[in-house]
């Protein structure tokens, strides 16, 4: 805000003579106006009139140099203070919305990159998981083939036995049968009968 520059004192005075003498010429003219008949108000042949428009351009320079030299001043440094503090705040505003944005943006991009490196590794651990899993069962499925196949071996190796004592049961059965019926003892030929039934029957 620019405001005109305050009139120094020397040139206050040199104003306010000039003001007088053009006030006293002024009167001499109204002088003769009076004496023709003019207003009373206007009469500067009074001393007392004339020393009111003295007093009054007196007080006005006064009252301009006071104005101009001390009351505008402050109002344009109040003024002045005013415009600097607000562009101070207008900045300082300007400075956090850009940290603020910037705030956002790596907040962001953090959360971006998180989000990326928990999904890979719940993917890293989906998969090693599985590969364990399916290690697991191989060995599992590997130990159950060798318990089944060992049970296997049992059953046949039972059963291989449980046939022979058959056999054997319905040999000795079979010739005391014939004995007691026949007299005789005929152990080989039952044994082949034996033998030829229990094939006959898918047993041997």
């Amino acid at each position: 805000m620019q405001m005109m520059k305050p009139m120094p004192l020397a040139g206050m005075l040199a104003l306010l003579a000039t003001s007088a003498a053009h006030a006293v010429e002024t009167a001499g003219g109204a002088m003769e106006e009076t004496t023709t008949g003019g207003m009373p108000q206007l009469d500067f042949s009074n001393p007392l009139m004339l020393a009111q428009v003295v007093w009054m351009l007196i007080i006005f320079g006064v009252l301009y140099y006071v104005l101009a030299n001390v009351a505008l001043p402050r109002v344009t440094s109040v003024l002045d203070e005013r415009r600097h503090r607000i562009e101070g705040d207008l900045e300082a505003a300007r400075a956090a919305k850009a940290e603020a944005d910037a705030a956002a943006g790596a907040y962001q991009s953090a959360t971006a990159k998180a989000r990326a490196d928990s999904q890979a590794a719940i993917a890293g651990a989906l998969q090693s998981a599985q590969a364990e899993a399916s290690a697991k069962n191989e060995v599992l499925n590997a130990r159950l083939a060798e318990q089944i196949e060992a049970a296997e071996a049992r059953i046949a190796t039972a059963r291989d036995t449980a046939m022979a004592a058959l056999r054997e049961v319905a040999t000795d059965t079979a010739n005391a049968m014939v004995t007691r019926l026949t007299g005789l003892k005929q152990e080989a030929a039952t044994a082949a009968a034996v033998q030829r039934q229990l094939a006959a029957q898918g047993k041997a």
